[in-house]
């Protein structure tokens, strides 16, 4: 699954050039240049809008190409130049971050192409390798890591692929991994991970991988694993069901986010949970009215087979919970009523420690990857609340869908303050600059900088 990055080749002036022009210098630049040119653009139309890009003809009759630069800058800008690149090789001109281009270059060269027969030549991008560069490479190869996982079919990605997947993390990057699988779940305490994934053909499993100093502090990430939700007993809709192969999205985004922290050796005891299961429908699953016993003791009344995802996150907090982290994640495609709030591109976030959604929002801001935070409000509690068990997965109003899933995920997380929970939609639904329509890493660049800042000393 962990792909090398193909899109650069080392600097060359033989490279065609990609004039860069910041963005309140695009009259002063348009003025300077030939009146051949400046006919050119006013004909095709281009304004030299910040974050956009051209094509020109160059002097031999090649193309060359201009991009101006957004306010503040950002790696969006060169991944538009990769948008309308012709094939060849490509140079920039001009004062820009080299990484932000590598990483914008990179993440819009990005394609899925498994099951594809054919594949057109792609341009390359002739850049210096820096230590800006080489982090851009690892977190556009992180995000490649996470994309290739949420658009494998649920055919060829089940349980026990995407625990292999972590298994090949842990074994680049000489970290350990225990797989806990099928019945073995119930010896090793994790009965909610077992009952959700125990209808399918494919044995429930999780993936544990540690990595780094014991002695360092604790950061550890938690994504919610369900390869396929066809809802269970309560069955979705064919609509429902279209996109769920990407149900495993917040696992697909913490392994990323986990491979960034290994590759960027930052100074952690990592700790990564990775339940994966299929919610299927059989003669095993379980059902409405159910009430089942969680690793932490609560007991859960289950209201709906399609809220399994907090089933299987719950086991997994509480066991992350009870080590008491410096820093705990999770993410997971958890609620509709996220998506209905926020749409596709902005993940909901969770938690109440006021100060690390301070920090991971100054981060979201400054990188233009953004996240917006919702409340734990306890009153809401209340909706949750079972006459037989101690409660119930799925709230009893149909409001506030995202709030009460953060709400039930909060009871398996008392030992821990700094914990923040992320429900995102781990998928690109439209095109943009790169952002290829698809599988998502998302809110990657903004966590990776929240725990880079907290445990490595990085600026904001």
């Amino acid at each position: 699954m962990i792909r090398s990055l193909t899109c650069f080749t080392t600097p060359s002036a033989a490279a065609r050039p990609a004039q860069v022009v910041a963005a309140g210098a695009w009259g002063a630049w348009l003025a300077a240049q030939p009146e051949a040119r400046r006919a050119w653009l006013a004909s095709s139309g281009f304004k030299g809008k910040p974050g956009s890009a051209t094509l020109l003809p160059g002097g031999d009759g090649s193309a060359e190409a201009v991009v101006v630069l957004s306010d503040p800058p950002s790696p969006w800008d060169v991944a538009e130049l990769r948008g309308i690149a012709t094939t060849g090789t490509w140079r920039l001109v001009g004062e820009v971050d080299p990484g932000d281009a590598a990483l914008g270059w990179a993440l819009a060269a990005y394609r899925f192409e498994r099951y594809k027969s054919e594949s057109n030549d792609a341009p390359m991008l002739a850049l210096a390798s820096t230590p800006a560069t080489e982090r851009a490479r690892i977190v556009a190869e992180s995000f490649y890591l996470a994309r290739d996982l949420v658009n494998l079919p649920a055919n060829d990605l089940g349980p026990e692929e995407l625990a292999g997947a972590v298994a090949e993390v842990a074994a680049e990057q000489g970290a350990t991994v225990r797989v806990v699988t099928g019945d073995a779940l119930l010896d090793e305490g994790y009965p909610l991970v077992h009952t959700v994934g125990r209808a399918s053909a494919r044995a429930p499993r999780l993936a544990d991988l540690r990595w780094g100093d014991p002695g360092a502090p604790r950061l550890t990430l938690v994504g919610k694993g369900v390869c396929f939700d066809s809802g269970g007993l309560d069955i979705k809709p064919a609509s429902g069901m279209a996109a769920m192969k990407k149900d495993m999205g917040g696992a697909a985004l913490m392994l990323a986010l986990a491979r960034a922290v290994m590759r960027l050796g930052l100074p952690l005891h990592l700790r990564l949970l990775v339940p994966a299961v299929e919610n299927a429908v059989g003669s095993r699953a379980f059902r409405p009215g159910d009430i089942l016993r969680s690793r932490k003791g609560l007991s859960v009344e289950i209201g709906n087979t399609d809220a399994e995802g907090r089933l299987i996150l719950a086991d997994a907090l509480a066991a992350a919970d009870a080590e008491r982290p410096a820093l705990l994640l999770d993410a997971a495609t958890l609620t509709g009523a996220a998506r209905v709030a926020l749409g596709p591109e902005v993940p909901a976030l969770f938690t109440p420690d006021d100060d690390l959604a301070a920090e991971l929002l100054d981060h979201a801001d400054r990188l233009r990857d953004p996240v917006w935070r919702l409340p734990l409000h306890a009153a809401y509690r209340r909706w949750l609340d079972s006459p037989v068990a101690d409660i119930n997965n799925a709230g009893s109003k149909p409001l506030a869908g995202a709030i009460t899933a953060a709400l039930f995920l909060k009871e398996f997380v008392s030992e821990t303050r700094a914990w923040a929970h992320l429900d995102i939609y781990a998928m690109n639904d439209e095109a943009r600059p790169g952002r290829p329509r698809g599988g998502e890493a998302s809110a990657l660049r903004p966590l990776l900088g929240l725990i880079e800042h907290r445990f490595a000393g990085a600026t904001l």
